[in-house]
């Protein structure tokens, strides 16, 4: 048998473009018969025949055939299909933005406003150099091909099924959390949104009956009774409310309550699209995340522009209407902070897609700096302007929008905003959990309807009774966030790090002192959730 010495090449030309209509041309169908031609000589395993480099198109120039004797051109090669560095730090960005933003003013408050900016940039600064080793892990291992690895592969690699299965379980504590998390928010969205349409169509003022200041820009406290040294505000006083704040008894109050009927009614619009078998159609919305979050941001800017700062700093006593600048409570805010700045178990897959693969590290910390900026800015801003005199800091709800009443308008286009986007992204996250357990234990995503119809209905109903008797999602994040950050942040990453290193014969004392360490913080972290 004898190969063609001269390369095999057909002009891009003589091939069709875009339009499917077009015939294959005589030149491409040659082209496609001589690469199946030399697929038939060989077996998978046998390389030696193998069809040569010059018969294989390049990435641009491949197509895909059709039975019906049309081509389609591949949309994009894998340099086309990679971003720029702008558009990786800003996927980072958009991606680690989630309900936690929402409670970062309440985790500086439980701290104190010190020592909470303190944390919050001591906690950024450590995420950052736990998700650095994770990036770097795979290239860390030289015997295999590493290029499509996922952080459970290398820890698979390290550990075994113990480890793949360890960051399998505790991945899900995470995208459970915050499916959790999203139920109680939407919870209080519907309900505050209902609420505001109920009362502008029936011109009900109910901004008298709420505790909190005057003026056009009213902030209320809504639990003002409070014990101050509470770990939250909210845990024993919803078990015997219905979230109201009214007892009139009308028919209104009775079938629209925050905690009784509401989260029982998106049960009705969220249990069938969790039961889809592809989540595609949700994933276009998912520009609706950036849209909530800058307005947020704008909300917030004008909110403390109207209001002020009230700062005054006392720094291990409580007064009348602040809190000590320092306060024992400051792990609630390590353990928000934790989840707020996990991204960890899908940097290496949203790196992938980074143009310049040697500026992973620079823009990863680049978009952590983003991302720090976004929450001390937001924090800091409600901190500082929520209004002391009259109401006490200890006031600021796990959600801050809780702060300000129904009728604020808007505060009301923000719940709307973020309704929606939950709406859309809950299926995604639903999809994220079926996927891995599904096809961990029944290697098939979809077994049967009546798989995902069960694993779907635990799911819904964990957060139905979290939205019933504990809606405090300052709590739940801190718990799920050092739950999972405990092994994906701390232990597996650290872990991975020094094997590597002993391995390679680089592993100092200091350097392992310095990561056992991390471990025994990530340890400390979720121990001290349980005794706050």
């Amino acid at each position: 048998m004898e190969f063609v010495d001269q390369p095999f090449h057909v002009e891009p030309r003589n091939i069709v473009d875009d339009d499917p209509q077009e015939r294959v041309s005589a030149e491409a169908a040659i082209l496609n018969s001589r690469v199946h031609y030399y697929g038939r000589l060989t077996g998978s395993s046998d390389r030696l025949l193998s069809p040569p480099d010059h018969v294989i198109p390049r990435p641009e120039e491949i197509y895909i055939y059709s039975p019906l004797g049309t081509a389609f051109k591949v949309a994009g090669s894998d340099h086309a299909s990679k971003n720029p560095s702008i558009v990786t730090i800003f996927a980072i960005w958009n991606t680690m933005m989630g309900t936690s933003i929402l409670s970062i003013p309440w985790g500086i408050k439980q701290a104190g406003f010190t020592l909470g900016v303190v944390i919050l940039i001591f906690t950024g600064l450590l995420m950052l150099y736990c998700c650095y080793i994770v990036l770097k892990s795979p290239k860390a291992i030289s015997c295999v091909d590493t290029s499509n690895w996922e952080f459970p592969d290398v820890c698979r690699h390290y550990f075994g099924k113990f480890g793949q299965w360890s960051s399998l379980v505790f991945s899900m504590v995470s995208l459970i959390g915050a499916m959790v998390v999203y139920w109680v928010l939407m919870s209080n969205f519907l309900y505050n949104t209902g609420q505001f349409i109920y009362n502008y169509a029936h011109n009900v003022n109910v901004s008298d009956s709420e505790f909190g200041t005057n003026g056009s820009d009213k902030v209320i406290c809504p639990y003002p009774n409070t014990d101050p040294g509470r770990n939250d505000t909210m845990n024993v006083l919803y078990l015997g409310s219905s979230g109201n704040d009214t007892s009139d008894g009308n028919s209104f109050e009775h079938y629209w309550s925050k905690t009784n009927t509401v989260p029982l009614y998106l049960i009705t619009l969220l249990l069938p699209l969790l039961c889809f078998r592809s989540a595609s159609f949700f994933a276009r919305f998912t520009f609706l995340g950036t849209i909530s979050v800058v307005y947020l941001i704008v909300l917030v800017t004008f909110k403390a522009v109207r209001l002020g700062f009230h700062l005054e700093f006392h720094w291990f006593d409580s007064t009348q209407f602040y809190v000590p600048e320092f306060r024992l409570l400051f792990p609630q805010l390590t353990g928000v902070l934790t989840l707020a700045f996990f991204i960890h178990n899908c940097i290496i897959t949203l790196m992938k897609s980074n143009r310049h693969q040697e500026n992973n590290v620079r823009d990863l910390s680049v978009a952590y700096l983003l991302v720090g900026m976004t929450y001390l800015y937001v924090g800091v801003l409600i901190f500082a302007s929520f209004p002391s005199p009259p109401l006490f800091k200890d006031c600021i709800e796990p959600n801050f929008l809780d702060n300000f009443p129904t009728s604020d308008v808007m505060v009301f286009v923000a719940r709307t905003f973020l309704l929606f986007q939950m709406i859309t992204v809950y299926p995604l996250l639903g999809y994220l959990v079926r996927v891995q357990i599904m096809g961990q234990i029944f290697g098939n995503n979809y077994p049967s309807f009546f798989h995902v119809l069960t694993l779907n209905i635990l799911i819904v109903g964990a957060g139905v009774l979290m939205a019933k008797f504990y809606p405090n999602i300052g709590s739940i994040i801190r718990f799920s966030g050092a739950t999972c950050g405990l092994a994906l942040v701390f232990v597996f990453p650290t872990l991975v790090h020094m094997i590597s290193l002993r391995r390679q014969g680089r592993l100092s004392l200091p350097s392992a002192l310095f990561h056992s360490f991390l471990i025994l913080l990530g340890v400390a972290n979720l121990i001290a959730q349980f005794f706050l």
